[in-house]
């Protein structure tokens, strides 16, 4: 055992200091969060004048109680469509996540269609891309609540339409895979959202409420002139009769998801995993509710990453790599519940030791078969005369080229920075780890805004001296001011989440559950045998 000795005074000034912001940002997220249902429930008497359930009453009543639902892209839109920070509302009329139907880890996709009636917007197209890429990835049944007005006409870009299709080509993909999809048919889908349930391999449709269409009452009639019924040009009972896209019907929307339930016990896909060993691990030793006064919200405050580390690994027990060598780049070998993995964070920039180390530890994970947890708080690779002339190009490349090439799952958190080549070579967005979160207070770019802004007033100021020219101090002042802004407004790991450069926002207590859960999603898809085909389940 090495349990880890902790320099952090829980009573201490600095602690009840960094405990408040970040309490203070979590509240933020939580509040954000909210907005999506807030606006979603006003919309319940219509739901119930339908004798239907809401979006999230439909999520609650598919998954098992008690069972853990692992959120993905809570952020999604954020500051994109609207980009007032006071009114946007997160969640991109989505409601994904990873959790369990009948006792099958699934992804569930739903529509939250108290929100411009589920219309797709090109950030919601990319969140549905994003989870079935990763139900690919880990092999999971996918299951799709759908009720949607297709896509969003008064938002259209021609990118909405183009990325749109990947979303039929994956659902071709998961079905060829052996990987089953589901389609509980609640309300409208119609266009492109008709393709849904057309190419999904089990289709539900509710009684007088789903209706599947590749143009709706409204389009048929502004483009042919044709009045027609609206249950018998897509609805439920016409599709279960006359085309046979519909397999069950459903009295209603509760009836509908316990068929689907029912369907995911009796395909009985738990059998092709294999049974997990037993993992007996004991909990940190130290709390993870300490997290929170563990570290500064401001990534200029030095912390060392080894106290997040020992709040999240088995028994605050962990053994750290070559820890005098390239010591500012941290890389532990530990558990987290159970599961033998290699952790990296930083304790400051990236120096070409610590790239060597790095490069050194993930070939290591790499041949012990161990996945890799990176805990980026870096501003990136050294630079100057010194740092150059020791080779941090050429070890930095050997970081970046050993990233991006061990076979062995990435899971990425960003707890603080995460600047410039340093996310790169800490697996960032760029090198498709399995799965990637952000803590609130992260912020991440290609610099901080800051050290732009000082390097565009030196440019500038070379610039003035080579011409002779005197600098105007007011002008390079509103520039410092313009520039700060451009770069610290995008760094803000509420701004990149809305834009889908990570899989969501978590609360910095809930990490270690979050890897827990996402290592042992890993493990089931790894050790999962499919009954892949060439072509998917065609629909006759």
């Amino acid at each position: 055992m090495a349990i880890f000795q902790t320099k952090i005074d829980p009573k201490s000034d600095i602690f009840a200091k960094n405990r408040e912001d970040m309490l203070g940002l979590i509240e933020q997220l939580r509040s954000y969060e909210a907005r999506a249902a807030t606006k979603s429930e006003k919309r319940k008497p219509r739901f119930e004048e339908r004798g239907q359930l809401t979006p999230r009453e439909r999520l609650e009543r598919l998954l098992d109680p008690g069972m853990p639902f692992q959120r993905l892209y809570n952020m999604a839109n954020f500051l994109v469509d609207d980009p007032n920070i006071e009114t946007s509302v997160p969640g991109g009329n989505i409601i994904a996540g990873i959790g369990f139907v009948s006792g099958v880890r699934c992804m569930v996709y739903v529509d939250d269609s108290g929100i411009s009636a589920g219309a797709m917007t090109t950030q919601s197209v990319g969140v549905m891309i994003g989870v079935m890429q990763c139900a690919l990835r880990q092999k999971l049944p996918f299951v799709h609540l759908v009720e949607s007005a297709g896509a969003n006409l008064f938002e259209y870009t021609v990118e909405l339409w183009a990325h749109g299709g990947k979303m039929f080509y994956h659902l071709a993909q998961l079905s060829a895979a052996g990987i089953p999809t589901f389609v509980v048919l609640h309300g409208p889908s119609t266009a492109g959202g008709a393709y849904q349930p057309g190419m999904s391999d089990y289709v539900i449709g509710v009684k007088k409420n789903g209706m599947a269409a590749l143009a709706g009452a409204a389009l048929v009639k502004a483009a042919t002139g044709e009045v027609a019924d609206a249950d018998e040009l897509g609805g439920s009972e016409m599709h279960a009769s006359t085309t046979g896209l519909v397999e069950y019907v459903a009295e209603d929307d509760a009836h509908g998801i316990l068929i689907l339930r029912d369907l995911l016990d009796r395909i009985d896909h738990n059998k092709q995993i294999p049974v997990a060993p037993k993992r007996d691990y004991e909990p940190p030793v130290l709390s993870t509710e300490d997290i929170a006064g563990t570290v500064p919200v401001d990534y200029r405050q030095p912390y060392d990453v080894r106290e997040v580390v020992a709040r999240v690994v088995d028994g605050s027990d962990f053994v750290e790599f070559k820890p005098r060598y390239g010591p500012a780049t941290v890389c532990i070998q530990a558990s987290i519940m159970g599961h033998a993995c290699g952790l990296i964070g930083n304790n400051g920039p990236i120096d070409p030791a610590g790239a060597t180390k790095a490069s050194h530890f993930f070939q290591l994970c790499d041949q012990s078969d161990m996945p890799i947890v990176f805990l980026n708080n870096t501003t990136g690779y050294m630079v100057g005369t010194e740092y150059e002339q020791a080779g941090m190009i050429k070890h930095g490349s050997k970081m970046i080229q050993a990233v991006s090439n061990v076979r062995v799952p990435k899971i990425s958190l960003y707890i603080g920075a995460s600047f410039g080549a340093g996310n790169y070579g800490m697996s960032g967005y760029a090198y498709e780890p399995e799965f990637l979160f952000a803590w609130p207070n992260a912020t991440t770019g290609v610099m901080g805004g800051e050290q732009a802004a000082g390097t565009m007033e030196e440019v500038a100021r070379s610039g003035a001296a080579r011409r002779g020219q005197d600098v105007d101090e007011e002008a390079l002042a509103q520039q410092r001011a313009a520039v700060v802004k451009l770069f610290d407004d995008q760094s803000t790991s509420f701004y990149t989440s809305g834009r889908l450069l990570d899989h969501g926002i978590i609360d910095p207590r809930d990490t270690r559950k979050v890897l827990g859960f996402a290592l042992q999603t890993i493990w089931e898809g790894r050790n999962k045998k499919l009954h892949p085909n060439s072509f998917g389940v065609g629909r006759h």
